[in-house]
């Protein structure tokens, strides 16, 4: 990742700034790399995470830490980024928008293990870390792509239209 945030101060001034509201909007990538591309260092290795199956758990996290309430980190993951791109018709539970939604469920922990990451690359820096928030179902344009147990494969997204 770059810049590498590797020391407990750059954790500390991280969430510093998610609380003092200097965030404004929270993403992730794909990252697919795999680990072979993450090596020789800052020049020569690929940036990024593969981290998209792991950033809403690992927010809840941050609300559970009471550094982002609930409805700041829906503001930092999904209305903000839609405003700040000019998304036409998502980031809002609303009528007439797409029904790209998430639903979880509280207390119900669990350990990332090698076996239910998605990602091509096959490997997570959030390996034998336990969240306490599990994502239950996932629904794009209000087709269920995942069930709590597997991905719907053959479901193709929309493209995005844009206001500006």
């Amino acid at each position: 990742m770059n810049p590498a945030i590797k020391s407990p101060v750059d954790q500390f001034m991280l969430r510093q700034a998610l609380m003092e509201g200097r965030i404004t909007t929270i993403g992730t990538d794909h990252a697919p790399h795999l680990l072979s591309q993450k090596e020789g260092g800052c020049v020569r290795a690929a940036s990024g995470m593969p981290m998209i199956q792991f950033a809403l758990p690992a927010m809840l996290q941050l609300v559970d830490e009471g550094v982002l309430t609930l409805e700041r980190m829906v503001s930092l993951m999904c209305h903000n980024p839609a405003r700040l791109f000019g998304v036409s018709h998502r980031g809002f539970l609303r009528p007439g928008y797409k029904a790209d939604i998430t639903i979880v469920r509280p207390h119900s922990p669990w350990t990332v293990t090698p076996d239910i990451i998605e990602s091509k690359c096959g490997w997570s820096p959030m390996e034998g870390h336990t969240f306490q928030w599990r994502v239950e179902r996932t629904l794009c344009n209000g087709h269920t792509v995942y069930d709590g147990k597997h991905v719907d494969r053959e479901f193709k997204g929309q493209a995005l239209e844009f206001e500006r």
